[in-house]
């Protein structure tokens, strides 16, 4: 499968990975919800993993590609408080985990022109 092909499914599938982990270990996520969102950190997790799943589902089947790509690019910058909550809470904590979470405030980048790569290339009416 060439790699324009693969790329939507990759997505599909870390999007998809990402969803599961937020049900399955719902703790490490609630511990990065901002204390400024309203309402208990759970619920967001359990909504965040929801709508992973479902960006999941959209940007694999080609008929709402590009419209769930386009979602999953806006998702990527609306984690990214979280994100940086998480490298602000680790900063005291060794080094390899303190380098891990500052990591994930730049990937954010490369996640979002991803995801509007994946538009971009996106096959479907949506």
């Amino acid at each position: 499968m060439p790699r324009p092909e693969r790329s939507p499914l990759l997505l599909a599938g870390l999007l998809a990975t990402a969803g599961v982990a937020h049900f399955a270990a719902p703790r490490q996520f609630d511990a990065i919800i901002p204390r400024a969102l309203p309402g208990a950190p759970r619920t967001w997790t359990y909504v965040s993993g929801a709508a992973e799943l479902a960006l999941a589902a959209g940007v694999a089947l080609p008929r709402t590609r590009r419209v769930a790509a386009l979602a999953t690019a806006a998702f990527f910058v609306g984690v990214f408080p979280a994100n940086v909550k998480m490298a602000a809470d680790w900063r005291d904590r060794p080094a390899p985990l303190r380098a891990a979470a500052l990591a994930r405030l730049p990937l954010q980048v490369p996640l979002v022109l991803w995801a509007r790569g994946v538009a971009r290339s996106g096959k479907g009416q949506s």
